[in-house]
């Protein structure tokens, strides 16, 4: 890990100490106090004004959700997010901004900023990180004012998932900095997708300061963010019928916001080169898978 300045350290001892797991559960329940009807749309719009949401796209007029929280994971009109029909296409998980777009060299991510952290650890499942290693990779920042339901990137049969318990960091360039591995020792929530034409592909939802949980769409029984087990086990799921979706479908939903990481199977997909800071949003065109590419040529 590079060499931080005394700032640094003292910032990161301090965030160590805050209890984040008891304040974002607080800060959960409070997102979602009833809000009473003459003061949902001067509160949600002065939300919306201040991260630039668009009104329009929303399913529902602003007074008919009751609460900060049922404005945060709120769904959007059909047809907002278009997916390009073509099937060798992979399309953005989520909306949001890029942080990184690499490949995981030596089953490592994330080798420009600091020493990177290991797909091994990220997955909590290392045949799939055996599968996965040399393969591209993709991570976007959800900001609070983004849409915060996750949609899946290619089209494919759900194999399973992983729920690893871990620390709430607030995702930053600076905590990027100062935590070696920050991803890894986060909590989150591992889906495995066995995709029609890009083979294995896992996309991890990474919980941060604030979150109040993470739901799966495709499995109830999914809950994160609980009070942590004395010996902070992963949960995993594997399906014995594994549940069929499709590109576009929803994945699952943060409950606040956070981080989407996308890695594909190396030789199979080729992503865009994106640099960091690009806006992306649900469907948007991020890659093309190689062998249905090259069937058509």
């Amino acid at each position: 890990m590079q060499d931080l300045s005394l700032d640094d350290r003292v910032r990161r001892l301090l965030w160590r100490l805050v209890p984040k797991h008891g304040l974002s559960r607080v800060m959960g329940r409070m997102a979602r106090v009833p809000l009473p009807r003459h003061l949902r749309r001067p509160v949600l719009g002065s939300f919306a004004k201040s991260y630039g949401i668009d009104l329009s796209e929303m399913d529902k007029p602003l007074h008919e959700y009751r609460s900060l929280h049922d404005f945060f994971v709120r769904r959007l009109k059909l047809g907002a997010r278009p997916c390009d029909p073509d099937p060798c296409v992979i399309g953005a998980p989520a909306d949001g901004r890029i942080v990184e777009v690499g490949c995981a060299t030596a089953g490592k991510l994330m080798k420009a900023k600091g020493d990177g952290f290991s797909l091994a650890d990220l997955l909590a499942d290392p045949e799939a990180a055996r599968v996965l290693e040399q393969g591209p990779y993709q991570i976007i920042y959800l900001s609070p004012g983004d849409y915060h339901r996750v949609h899946l990137p290619v089209s494919g049969n759900i194999v399973g998932w992983h729920h690893v318990p871990g620390r709430l960091f607030s995702v930053n360039d600076a905590n990027l900095r100062r935590e070696s591995g920050l991803f890894a020792q986060s909590e989150r929530l591992v889906t495995l997708i066995d995709g029609d034409t890009s083979g294995l592909c896992a996309c991890v939802m990474v919980a941060a300061f604030g979150v109040g949980n993470i739901t799966v769409s495709c499995d109830a029984g999914v809950e994160t963010h609980r009070r942590r087990a004395s010996d902070g086990a992963v949960r995993s799921k594997r399906f014995e019928s594994p549940p069929r979706a499709e590109r576009g479908d929803e994945l699952g939903i943060f409950h606040l916001g956070s981080t989407v990481i996308t890695v594909f199977a190396p030789g199979r997909v080729d992503l865009l080169p994106l640099c960091a800071g690009t806006l992306v949003r649900v469907g948007q065109t991020i890659g093309r898978t190689l062998n249905l590419r090259a069937e058509a040529e």
